[in-house]
């Protein structure tokens, strides 16, 4: 016989009914119950929910998960007794000792009513999860990286991580630039979250934006100004703490109250109690610097002038004695000038003799070549004479020549005309202006002399000048 024949089944309510007696008989009071906030929310009613989770503390897998209620009534006290106590909100991603009822609706299923708060356990839990951060990184070896760095001597060039609004970096910029011995430095602001659950992903955000521009700066300054002891929990945060202590720039940190003393503080390069100590400490890396200059100076000063002193009766000494010896090699020297000048003025007045004997022996021989070249020239120029009277056309007409003109200019020959052209034909009484009527290529093609016709008969009569 099948069991189902013999057991009356349950019905969804009766089952859930039992749950709920079993937990109210086993859950009498309430409870205090430790487990991790994974989300919180405010209803516009007053309420708040949350959901609480508790993790494997080696693989960090969810193991549990139960919502849980804090109603308006309660969470009117709660929450601003948990602020004042650990200086932050309620948030996710805390740890929380609360006090809590179980409840069990065959509706809603189990719930957890919240009724207290234990602040003490959370600032407890941030402090064991603080010394297991600071226990790892030393045992990375990352610790003391940054620490290792060569902090210029006077770092001048600053990339600061704040925010813009924040007192304290206004704090950190009036010190530094209003400083008493007018030091100037030059500084760029990176702006970051600086505190809540943001602020660890956002400063590792600005020095990552530091860092694509290390070459511009000597040292990154992160900057954050007083608050509560759970407003700086961030800079325990391991991420946080790794990319400082592994930064390529010394960072240092002014970050909270003279009290406070964080992870980040720990591994930086440098670590000051606030902003405005932070901008002391580096006008006054650049006064001592100032100072011992000046110090320098000083004694270098003393010293030059103790030897000055020293070396100015060496001087005296010495100008004394060079005194006597210049006095004695003075007249020296006067006896040899004279004997030298009197040698030199003999000299003079030999050489001088010389040249003018010289100059007169030159002066005899050019005259000689001048009158020599004169006669030649007068030689040149008869001959040439003789050669241009023979070629003068007046005497050959006055041998009985003449001279055929065209156009002005002599022609040499009868190809230099042609028929209709006019000539002048030179005599020697006179000029015949005749017109060429045919021009014989030949002598031997021309009559008899003879028979050549004469200079009137070339001529119209028209164009015969008159006697008179």
């Amino acid at each position: 016989m099948d069991a189902k024949d013999t057991v009356r089944p349950l019905g969804l309510l009766a089952l859930q009914s039992r749950i709920k007696e079993a937990l109210d008989d086993t859950f009498l009071e309430t409870v205090w119950l430790q487990a991790e906030i994974s989300e919180l929310k405010q209803n516009p009613s007053g309420h708040c929910y949350l959901t609480l989770v508790e993790k494997d503390p080696r693989s960090n897998a969810l193991v549990a998960k139960a919502s849980a209620v804090v109603w308006a009534s309660t969470w009117r006290m709660v929450k601003p007794y948990f602020a004042a106590q650990t200086g932050r909100p309620l948030e996710a991603g805390l740890s929380v000792l609360v006090r809590v009822q179980v409840s069990y609706s065959p509706v809603y299923g189990l719930s957890l009513v919240v009724y207290d708060i234990d602040p003490s356990f959370t600032v407890g839990q941030l402090e064991l999860a603080r010394q297991r951060t600071i226990a790892r990184l030393q045992a990375e070896g990352m610790f003391d990286m940054n620490s290792q760095l060569d902090l210029p001597p006077l770092p001048r060039r600053l990339a600061v991580i704040s925010s813009a609004t924040a007192a304290g970096y206004r704090d950190f910029m009036r010190h530094l630039e209003g400083n008493e011995y007018g030091f100037r430095f030059r500084t760029r602001l990176f702006q970051a979250v600086m505190q809540g659950a943001e602020a660890p992903a956002s400063i590792i955000a600005a020095l990552d934006a530091v860092a694509a521009e290390a070459d511009a700066f000597d040292a990154v300054l992160i900057l954050r100004g007083g608050g509560g002891a759970m407003d700086l929990v961030c800079y325990d945060d391991y991420d946080l703490a790794v990319n400082v202590a592994q930064f390529p720039l010394p960072v240092l940190t002014g970050i909270g109250h003279d009290h406070d003393y964080h992870i980040v503080d720990q591994v930086a390069h440098t670590h000051v109690k606030t902003p405005t100590a932070l901008a002391d400490w580096i006008v006054e890396r650049f006064a001592a610097e100032a100072w011992q200059v000046e110090s320098l100076l000083q004694r270098l000063h003393l010293a030059v002038r103790s030897k000055a002193v020293r070396q100015q009766g060496v001087i005296d000494a010495l100008a004394l004695r060079v005194s006597h010896a210049a006095t004695t090699r003075h007249a020296a020297a006067s006896r040899d000038l004279t004997a030298l000048s009197q040698r030199l003025t003999r000299a003079a007045a030999d050489r001088h003799t010389d040249a003018l004997r010289r100059l007169d022996a030159l002066a005899l021989r050019i005259s000689r070549a001048a009158a020599d070249r004169h006669t030649d020239a007068l030689r040149r120029l008869d001959a040439l004479a003789l050669r241009l009277d023979a070629v003068d056309p007046q005497r050959a007409l006055d041998r009985g020549f003449l001279l055929a003109l065209r156009n002005g200019r002599r022609a040499a020959a009868a190809a230099a005309f042609a028929p209709g052209d006019r000539l002048t034909l030179l005599f020697r009484d006179g000029a015949v202006e005749a017109q060429v009527r045919a021009v014989q290529p030949s002598a031997a093609d021309l009559p008899p002399a003879g028979d050549l016709p004469s200079a009137a008969d070339l001529l119209p009569a028209s164009d015969l000048p008159s006697a008179g």
